[in-house]
């Protein structure tokens, strides 16, 4: 039997449901860091919920999705180690690297905000939130193209993607404080 479609199958959808907390756990902590500068009784009130929220989020989807991702893949490479001798799976476990190191960095603020120890402003943590989004991008195109030369183009357009957002996330805060 070939196992093959099913171990990849299995993959991509803890590499969804993984990039799906990884997207909105951020969310959830731009609120509870918000959340601190309310009022009482509201800011305990929605510390409460939004504690329960994230830690739900984090540990039943999110890092188990990781983890299932990470065995799915390495089996994936066991069935085609030839893969790991191309120079687009080398660049694009490059962004895994730095999709775990940006998982591992959340874990950390994730914990502190259980703690109450606020150390990000809301409108840093938005921009944080985009690492995911950027690294999705390089993965997804390197992946789909599988040129290991093409990612320098690659990597520009994500450049250019990433000043896009930026620009966005500012006409987004000015139309905020506005509101």
């Amino acid at each position: 039997m070939d196992f093959y479609p099913y171990v990849k199958s299995l993959h991509l959808i803890f590499v969804v449901t993984w990039f799906a907390g990884l997207f909105y756990i951020p969310r959830l902590l731009v609120y509870q860091i918000e959340a601190h500068t309310k009022p009482e009784p509201e800011k305990s009130i929605l510390l409460q919920q939004l504690k329960i929220m994230t830690s739900r989020l984090w540990y039943i989807i999110t890092w188990p999705s990781a983890i299932l991702t990470t065995v799915f893949a390495v089996w994936l490479l066991i069935l085609n180690p030839y893969w790991l001798q191309a120079a687009w799976m080398q660049v694009k476990l490059g962004f895994v690297l730095l999709l775990i190191i940006y998982h591992i960095k959340t874990h950390f603020i994730q914990k502190e905000l259980q703690k109450d120890v606020v150390k990000w402003t809301s409108n840093g943590m938005r921009i944080y939130n985009e690492g995911a989004t950027l690294i999705l991008f390089a993965v997804v195109f390197l992946v789909i193209v599988k040129s290991a030369i093409n990612w320098i183009y690659g990597l520009i357009g994500l450049f250019v993607f990433a000043v896009i957002l930026m620009l966005l996330f500012k006409l987004y805060k000015r139309f905020r404080d506005r509101n």
